[in-house]
């Protein structure tokens, strides 16, 4: 005798919620270790998570600090909305990587955007800036600096996952 089933789950605001809250609880990690970023910068890319994850305009996400243009000490989210991951992995926030030494770095933090951003109209992107307070600029991320990276962390909800990457100093 087999048998089969299907499950279908729509990714909603609540699901995007609870993914922003697992990268919010990494960077307020990040902030007790490193003293950045600020208290109202995490509330601000809170905020910008939300509203970018429940509309699938994020490819991928990273913050994390870089010295001379080469990272130090970073973090980074993939996201991956193919929906094979229901009812699969989501790991707990935290376990940030706590000692790198980042005397004279810079804090970073960088989007990158999904197909589903460049396929609103201008207005419609400017209607999803609007939601949000954080103001980004084109730019690029740095390169590898002397280290490695590690795969540590799988967020998920309703079929979407995020996997974190983390650059660590050797």
């Amino acid at each position: 005798m087999t048998g089969s089933y299907s499950v279908s789950q729509t990714f909603s605001l609540t699901h995007a919620k609870h993914l922003a809250s697992k990268v919010v609880s990494d960077l307020y990690q990040c902030r007790n270790f490193y003293d950045a970023p600020s208290e109202a910068d995490v509330a601000e890319y809170h905020e910008e998570l939300i509203v970018m994850l429940s509309g699938g305009y994020i490819q991928a996400y990273e913050f994390g600090f870089e010295k001379n243009d080469q990272r130090i000490v970073s973090w980074q989210y993939q996201v991956n909305a193919s929906g094979d991951l229901i009812g699969g992995v989501d790991d707990r926030s935290g376990g940030i990587f706590a000692t790198a030494d980042t005397t004279g770095a810079t804090y970073f933090n960088f989007m990158s955007y999904s197909q589903a951003w460049f396929d609103l109209s201008s207005s419609d992107r400017g209607t999803v800036k609007s939601k949000h307070q954080v103001d980004r600029t084109s730019g690029y991320l740095p390169s590898d600096g002397s280290g490695y990276w590690h795969t540590d962390r799988t967020y998920s909800s309703a079929g979407v996952a995020i996997e974190r990457r983390t650059f660590r100093p050797l």
